[in-house]
């Protein structure tokens, strides 16, 4: 058990390491995007499935509440949370329309669109993904190895492709990336949480 526990840990940090090292620069570009959408008064609007909406809720709640840093609330919704509404229109019209309605509900230009799939064929992320695209709305998608980050990796303008197939390494590396991207926004935005070395 104690190697099985080890192994889990390990495989988790060397995804982990593997993907910072190959995605320094686009974190960098993302921080911009997502602090700039803040400054102009804009919001952040997050969506996946299962494990993934767990996530969007997550960093929504980040931003909206606080990170590291005592600040005032930043404005980003998750779009998996209101049951009444995606039930309404899963029911009504069918479970791929459930974020795309609800961007061209809510979103406006100058927001930023965050879908997170492990696979990157979830259709609901990615009709609302290319939906948000063609509404004037930055896109990035979080998404994974296993199909090269599927259809979502072909539309979106930013893509985070965890390389790996194992959806737990996945979905481990997303809230790392969330936890990232939070914490430089309020750093860029507020100053450093770390207090002067």
């Amino acid at each position: 058990m104690k190697e099985d526990v080890l192994r889990i840990f390990e495989e988790s940090a060397r995804v982990k390491q593997k993907f910072a090292a190959e995605n320094f620069e686009a974190i960098e570009e993302a921080v911009e995007i997502v602090a700039s959408c803040f400054t102009r008064g804009n919001k952040v609007l997050l969506f996946g499935n299962g494990g993934s909406a767990t996530d969007a809720s997550h960093i929504a709640g980040e931003f909206v509440n606080r990170f590291l840093l005592e600040r005032p609330g930043l404005p980003a919704i998750a779009l998996n949370t209101d049951i009444a509404v995606l039930t309404s229109i899963s029911n009504d019209y069918d479970y791929s329309e459930i974020f795309v309605k609800q961007i061209k509900a809510l979103g406006c230009e100058g927001d930023v669109a965050i879908g997170i799939s492990t696979s990157g064929n979830s259709p609901n992320v990615v009709k609302a993904i290319s939906a948000a695209k063609d509404m004037g709305i930055k896109t990035i998608a979080f998404t994974g190895g296993k199909s090269k980050g599927g259809k979502l990796a072909t539309v979106a303008e930013l893509v985070f492709l965890v390389p790996s197939g194992d959806t737990p390494r996945v979905q481990e590396t997303h809230i790392t990336l969330g936890h990232a991207i939070c914490q430089l926004v309020d750093e860029r935005l507020f100053g450093s949480a770390r207090g002067p070395k």
